[in-house]
């Protein structure tokens, strides 16, 4: 058997599922793999005059996970604001409910009770949802003579001891931003210019993206005073730190939230799910929101209170047919034989690439057919996608790698006599990355030796200059890709796809794609250096190099060597066989 043949069992993650009846539905069971949060809050809940930032990101269930997060938080006492103009220097303050003395003869000024835990503010945010507002002004002048008859409609900052505050939104009101800061300052604020300060009693979390925190950082200078605790959210689980048990707990709670059991048998397409989305076999995705709203979709199409695996499917095939008219536009093309690419038979200097073409809320992958053509010259390797301004960054220093990978193994001693042109044939977008600089290597390694590569097989993979072939992204979908389209065609047998050995931890197969591969009509190879690579797509030896750095004549790297010394001019006298023989047996003059 091929030894860079990907085993069946490395084509899906496996995991221990764990036992529905175990899992519990608990708020707590929202925070998981979240350590790092909950150390912020616990010492937001510690420490004075600190205050923390909450960075989450996109797909996650933010209100539910703030209210999982309060909810960690001891029980706070109720406390009362309480208002004094008796003295020269009308004040106010904060005290404990069970603290309050009651004296017979005048009352205590209660101002407002604070009895939330916890509140999260968002949208368009105004000053008094901050402060509050007093409401029966036109009856009484505001003023400290009249604490006793004023009316006071608490805002946020008076009613919770923990304010959860969205960071964009208040960031769009500059003038709130300045206010919140300054009361941060001093912590205090005025509910009324003609009235005391009132303490600041209540911890501040905003909430926003990581991008923001550093801006944040930066343009404000108190910024980093007021909110010393990050809390950075994870996006995703390792299973080597958690079990398959704490994210079935997970799986339930989320399901809960959108008001959906599970069954048994939902617990596998939704950690094959979470995996997919992860993008490796080992982790599992922490997107509530993306998650819980699969289930809902789910729920809503079977029309039960508890979702199966064929539910979970079902809802996946939908979600695919709703996303997917780019891709069926573009699997048209390909079999109208509008973009040519070949999956049988042999092609010298041209091989079948793998790209990704992703869209907001969705990608897929698509091959591409990819050309060397070589000629007499001083040694560039032109990337016709750079100079047609096609071509990314990222994907001119791949080429750039690739000469000079190219360089060092046929460059050390003497100059290349050769120019190459690479291009993507038929592509009318720009193309960016570097993960066709193995495909891009072995089409200008036929192109040089005139030997033809396999066209039933893709390649995908980023090189360095050692001929090392290193991790991809979308490696799934880039698979995918290469299979529909062989499958459309018919299967042979014969086709396959080579990617980098390290991304097989990240194989999250579609279970047609695996069936295949069992039945031995499709096939997935692993390679870690670019000689693997071309050893199976022109079934040569690439050979290995002499202390002289020569090649042997009937390798592949052998037959370069030949092309470059022909190139240069090397070869044009014949020797005579002399100088044969002292070549052989290493004399010198």
């Amino acid at each position: 058997m091929n030894p860079n043949v990907i085993p069946v069992s490395s084509l899906t993650p496996q995991h221990n599922l764990p036992v529905l009846s175990t899992l519990k539905n608990e708020k707590k069971s929202l925070l998981l793999g979240q350590e790092r949060v909950v150390d912020a809050f616990t010492l937001l809940t510690k420490t004075a005059h600190q205050h923390m930032y909450l960075a989450d990101f996109a797909g996650i269930d933010r209100k539910a996970f703030i209210d999982a997060l309060a909810n960690q938080q001891n029980n706070k006492a109720s406390q009362l604001l309480i208002g004094s103009n008796d003295s020269k220097t009308p004040s106010f303050q904060w005290i404990d409910e069970q603290e309050l003395v009651l004296d017979e003869e005048k009352a205590p000024l209660v101002f407002t009770h604070k009895r939330q835990s916890y509140s999260y503010l968002s949208g368009n945010i105004k000053r008094t949802d901050l402060v509050g507002r007093l409401i029966n002004t036109s009856q009484h002048p505001i003023n400290t003579d009249n604490l006793d008859k004023l009316q006071y409609q608490a805002g946020a900052l008076a009613q919770c001891h923990t304010l959860f505050i969205c960071a964009h939104s208040l960031w769009k009101r500059e003038g709130l931003w300045d206010l919140l800061l300054n009361i941060l300052s001093s912590k205090s604020y005025q509910i009324h210019s003609q009235l005391p300060q009132v303490p600041l009693n209540c911890k501040i979390v905003l909430v926003g993206t990581s991008n923001q925190y550093s801006v944040c950082w930066i343009e404000e200078s108190q910024f980093s005073t007021h909110f010393p605790l990050l809390g950075e959210m994870s996006y995703e689980l390792d299973l080597t730190s958690h079990t398959e048990e704490e994210y079935g707990n997970w799986l339930v709670s989320v399901a809960a939230l959108n008001q959906v059991s599970l069954s048994q048998s939902a617990l596998a397409p939704l950690f094959k799910y979470s995996a997919r989305l992860a993008d490796h076999q080992r982790r599992l995705t922490l997107l509530s929101s993306q998650v819980g709203q699969l289930i809902s979709q789910a729920h809503a199409y079977c029309g039960e209170s508890e979702i199966s695996a064929n539910d979970i499917t079902y809802a996946l095939t939908r979600y695919q047919l709703r996303h997917d008219a780019s891709e069926t536009l573009s699997a048209q093309n390909f079999d109208d034989k509008f973009i040519n690419l070949p999956t049988e038979g042999e092609r010298i200097g041209q091989i079948n690439g793998l790209t990704v073409l992703e869209t907001v809320e969705y990608c897929y992958g698509e091959p591409a057919r990819i050309t060397a053509s070589v000629h007499y010259g001083d040694g560039e390797v032109a990337d016709i996608e750079r100079k047609s301004e096609l071509g990314g960054n990222i994907h001119a220093k791949g080429m750039m790698i690739l000469s000079s990978c190219l360089y060092r193994i046929f460059g050390k001693d003497a100059p290349l006599h050769l120019n190459a042109n690479i291009v993507f044939e038929q592509s009318y977008q720009e193309i960016d990355g570097d993960s066709a600089s193995l495909a891009e290597y072995c089409s200008l390694i036929s192109a040089i030796t005139e030997k033809p590569i396999n066209q039933s097989i893709a390649a995908t993979g980023a090189i360095d200059q050692f001929g090392q072939v290193q991790a991809i992204g979308g490696v799934n979908e880039k698979i995918e890709g290469f299979f529909n389209l062989c499958e459309r065609r018919g299967l042979t047998g014969s086709q396959g796809v080579i990617i980098p050995r390290a991304n097989t931890q990240q194989l999250n197969l579609s279970a047609k794609l695996v069936a295949a591969i069992e039945a031995e009509k499709f096939s997935i190879f692993q390679i870690e250096h670019i000689d693997e690579a071309v050893e199976l797509l022109m079934k040569i030896t690439a050979g290995v190099a002499d202390e002289d750095n020569d090649f042997p004549e009937d390798s592949l790297y052998g037959l370069v060597q030949a092309r470059l010394a022909n190139l240069a001019g090397y070869s044009d006298e014949e020797s005579t066989f002399f100088e044969k023989l002292l070549r052989k047996f290493k004399f010198s003059s």
